[in-house]
């Protein structure tokens, strides 16, 4: 009788380490193929509209960066959290809270505009993200509970809680019936980038800038160096005299102020409106970019491009082959799957061990018995 057991290996190799991203992007490829074939489609065609069609065109580029965008703000912070050993898997949450604080405005005082209205917005949409996720954070804190359910059970409350004010309170009386808010007014919407080709609009900026001010917190400074350094080893970061509470909630503020950064720079960008649905998954799908780009932010910024597009290419397989476009969510969830099992093959090796068969002790027993 044999069993798998993984043994840690004691130095992992660096260059598997840098390869890991394209390793698994190659076997969900391989993956991908075997997919479309079994659904009876051309596994070359398939991904000449998957990966191509969606990006050939001046506006489609466009569109990548405005799928991109929530997906790499979400992303970076999450980076943080992750590094720390902090496990924050409810950004869809915070995301959805942001963009609903931030809403207050051009919802509930649409007479007040102006260039302060923008500013406003975006403050509080990073408000509402990070005072959501201090909700877990506390939670970890005071009474030592598990942040991944607690994180991941506000979710659903985010989510009724938008649903329920677009069909009561905040319902456009004059929208014939239909659940969501009054459209924003001029001053309330994110500007486009180039209008005159495409509408990306200024939350894609916010993104990489958000990666590359990430980037320079957790390589040079002081707090990035604490991140390491508790993720690493919480017992030597006591001795550090870092304190691992601070850091549950610096984590969670920070990734939550992000993520709702991203919830009302799509609310106020892209849609325009508050709706019962403003995010296809972008808090999930960000967890599989943070991994893909290997928790470092700048890495991020070409994963979020990564998972943008394929957004992009379910959409366009849907409405060129007639594949259901929940075929993006399993080539995610593939790329997910590959990434963590190529990152434990990289730390640990697969060894068999052989159970030896439990000895009859029939002898004494006969003994006794006489």
């Amino acid at each position: 009788m044999m069993r798998l057991e993984l043994v840690k290996r004691p130095q992992r190799s660096m260059l598997f380490s840098a390869l890991s991203p394209f390793i698994a992007f190659v076997l969900t490829m391989i993956a991908g193929a075997i997919m479309f074939a079994l659904l009876g489609v051309n596994p070359l065609s398939a991904f000449q509209i998957y990966f191509i069609e969606p990006i050939s065109q001046v506006w489609q580029l466009h569109e990548l960066a405005i799928k991109a965008a929530p997906l790499i703000l979400i992303a970076v912070g999450l980076s943080v959290c992750y590094k720390a050993n902090i496990w924050n898997i409810g950004a869809e949450g915070q995301f959805i809270l942001g963009g609903i604080v931030g809403s207050i405005i051009p919802v509930l005082f649409p007479q007040f505009e102006g260039p302060l209205v923008l500013p406003l917005m975006l403050l509080l949409g990073m408000v509402g993200g990070a005072a959501y996720a201090a909700i877990p954070a506390l939670l970890k804190t005071r009474f030592n509970t598990n942040e991944i359910l607690t994180s991941l059970m506000l979710v659903y409350v985010a989510q009724l809680f938008l649903d329920w004010l677009v069909r009561g309170p905040w319902r456009d009386p004059k929208g014939f019936n239909f659940p969501q808010t009054i459209q924003f007014n001029e001053s309330a919407i994110l500007p486009e980038l180039m209008p005159e080709s495409g509408r990306a609009n200024w939350g894609f900026v916010f993104a990489l800038v958000a990666a590359v001010l990430i980037w320079i917190l957790m390589s040079r400074m002081l707090k990035g160096f604490e991140v390491r350094v508790l993720g690493s080893s919480p017992r030597a970061g006591r001795f550090a005299g870092f304190g691992l509470n601070r850091m549950v909630f610096f984590a969670f503020l920070l990734s939550g102020a992000l993520a709702g950064l991203a919830g009302i720079s799509e609310v106020s960008g892209a849609i325009g409106q508050l709706q019962p649905v403003i995010s296809p998954g972008y808090g999930f799908t960000a967890i599989i970019v943070a991994f893909l780009g290997r928790l470092n932010p700048l890495g991020i910024v070409a994963a979020g491009l990564v998972l943008a597009l394929t957004y992009l290419g379910g959409e366009a397989v849907q409405s060129a082959l007639g594949i259901s476009d929940k075929v993006a969510r399993v080539f995610q969830g593939m790329l997910l799957f590959f990434v963590l099992g190529c990152d434990t093959l990289i730390h640990y090796r697969i060894r068999l061990i052989g159970l030896a068969a439990p000895k009859l002790e029939t002898a004494p027993k006969l003994e006794e018995a006489r």
